[in-house]
C-alpha cells in the first residue's frame, strides 16, 4: 500500500521495508544445518536482520554458506534479470487482499512517517486501494505476476497463501523444505524437527520474542508493529459487507480464468 492510502502527505516513497516468512530461513537451513544454531539466529535476531532487501543482497545468516537470502515486495515483473532469469528459488506468499488492505493500513497508522500527516479516512484509503493505488501497484497484478510465474515454472517459484500456512502448517514446513531441496529425512520427521521449526517460525512464538517487542527499523518502523494480530478474516472488524463484496468482484473480474482463487 502506498504511504498515501492511508496519510495526506506529499511523499509517496514505498515505506514498507523488505519483508518474508521468517520460517523460510529456519526451513531452507532445516535439514541443513543443526536446529540450534537456527533457533538462535531467529530468535536473538530482528526479523530484518535475517532477510536482506532487494536489490542490496548479502549473505546475513553466515551458516547459510551457500546460500543468499533476501526480501522483497516489489512486483515479480520488475525484479532484477539477474533473478528473474536466474536459478534460484523464490517463494512468495500473499494473502487474502482484504486482510492485506487492514493489516497495511494498521501498520502505516501505528507508524508514521511524517510527523504533520493526516490519516486518511477509512473510506478514502479502501477506495485507492481497490483502485490499484498502492506503493507496488494493483493487487491483482502483484498476485498474477507471480501466480503465473508459477504456473510457468513451478520448481523455481513456489507460491503460497497466508491462510493455508495457518490451516496446516506442518504440510506446508514440508512443502517448503522439498522446494529449497532440503527435504526432511525420515529420521528428522519422526525427531519432531517439522514440529519444531513449526512452534520456532509461528506467529505467537516471533511475536513475544523480546528482540521483537523493542526497537525500530531505519528510525522509522516499530519491530513490534510487524506482528499485529496475523489472524485470518481479521477484515470483518473493519469492513462493511459491501466493502468486502467490492473486492470479491474485483478478483472475480481479474483471476478470472487464471486459476487464482480467494475465499472471502
Amino acid at each position: 500500500m502506498n504511504s498515501r492510502s492511508c496519510f495526506k502527505h506529499s511523499t509517496n516513497r514505498p515505506i514498507g521495508a523488505a519483508n518474508a516468512s521468517l520460517s523460510t530461513t529456519a526451513l531452507a537451513a532445516g535439514t541443513a544445518i543443526p536446529t540450534d544454531t537456527v533457533r538462535s539466529k531467529v530468535l536473538q535476531s530482528k526479523r530484518h536482520g535475517l532477510f536482506s532487501p532487494l536489490i542490496k543482497v548479502r549473505c546475513s545468516l553466515p551458516i547459510l554458506t551457500r546460500s543468499k537470502n533476501s526480501a522483497t515486495h516489489i512486483p515479480f515483473e520488475i525484479l532484477p534479470d539477474s533473478i528473474r532469469e536466474s536459478d534460484c528459488r523464490i517463494i512468495y506468499i500473499c494473502r487474502n487482499p482484504l486482510d492485506v488492505f487492514i493489516s497495511q493500513r494498521q501498520f502505516l497508522l501505528e507508524n508514521k512517517i511524517a510527523k504533520d500527516a493526516v490519516p486518511l479516512e477509512l473510506d478514502e484509503a479502501f477506495d485507492m486501494f481497490c483502485r490499484g493505488i498502492t506503493s507496488y501497484g494493483p493487487f491483482w497484478d502483484h498476485m498474477l505476476g507471480y501466480w503465473n510465474a508459477h504456473l510457468k515454472n513451478p520448481e523455481r517459484m513456489l507460491f503460497l497463501k497466508y491462510e493455508d500456512l495457518k490451516e496446516d502448517i506442518l504440510s506446508n514446513v514440508k512443502k517448503i523444505a522439498e522446494f529449497m531441496g532440503l527435504p526432511f529425512s525420515p529420521e528428522e520427521e519422526k525427531q519432531g524437527v517439522v514440529e519444531q521449526i513449526s512452534r520456532l517460525c509461528s506467529f505467537e512464538n516471533l511475536k513475544n520474542l523480546e528482540v521483537n517487542k523493542s526497537g525500530n527499523v531505519l528510525g522509522l518502523m516499530k519491530n513490534s508493529s510487524f506482528f499485529r494480530k496475523g489472524e485470518v478474516g481479521d477484515w470483518v472488524n473493519y469492513l462493511t459487507p459491501e466493502m468486502a463484496e467490492r473486492v470479491k468482484n474485483i478478483m472475480e473480474s481479474k483471476f478470472q480464468g487464471s486459476g487464482l482463487i480467494f475465499n472471502i
